[in-house]
């Protein structure tokens, strides 16, 4: 599990393909604090595997169900949100990720404004249903809470200190970004399921 709190932006080095699956090497020196080979990562929104270690970087493997489902941006050179995996103990600062993205959101409107930005999306349909005015959100592994829904369009807002820590500063109109929703709302969703079809059984 993750929070969506970006510990640091690395870039990644090297990529290769092995066997169907997509190797990378992203430089980053936060997370690789107390890290070891076989832990978990967030890249990007994406919960990843470190396969190996290095002294300025670690490596990652990428199956192509996960190449298939997330944002073309594993290419050498593109910069990427890093998070390690949350630790017993540790402040809950943003909220409850999984890592496990559902879908690709794109950049439909982006409002600058003095010390703020509006940033406009529109979600794929099937996602919308889990899309709730003030509730919670991660767009390329950041945490963000929803301003506004007007069906499968929502929008957030990046204050500076965001800008600065994350990705996202590097977003234009058009751009796809790695869209994961309340993990709460997808558990609700089933439970009241299992209610439904318990009462018409």
């Amino acid at each position: 599990m993750f929070t969506g709190i970006v510990e640091e932006v690395g870039t990644i080095v090297m990529a290769e393909a092995m066997g169907g699956v997509q190797r990378l090497c992203i430089r980053a020196q936060r997370v690789l604090e107390g890290s070891r080979i076989g832990d978990s990562v967030a890249v990007s929104g994406v919960c990843l595997t470190m396969v190996a270690l290095e002294a300025e970087g670690f490596w990652v493997e990428l199956a192509q169900e996960t190449l298939s489902r997330t944002v073309s941006r594993w290419q050498v050179g593109c910069r990427v949100n890093l998070e390690r995996a949350l630790a017993l103990g540790d402040r809950l600062g943003g909220h409850l990720v999984s890592g496990h993205v559902d879908g690709r959101a794109r950049v439909v409107h982006l409002h600058r404004e003095p010390g703020a930005w509006n940033l406009h999306l529109e979600a794929p349909g099937e996602l919308a249903r889990y899309l709730a005015f003030k509730g919670s959100v991660a767009l390329d592994g950041v945490s963000l809470t929803i301003a506004g829904v007007e069906g499968p369009r929502f929008w957030v807002t990046l204050i500076p200190h965001t800008l600065a820590a994350t990705t996202l500063e590097e977003l234009e109109v058009g751009a796809e970004v790695n869209l994961e929703v309340d993990l709460l709302a997808r558990y609700l969703e089933r439970l009241l399921e299992g209610r439904y079809v318990q009462q018409h059984s």
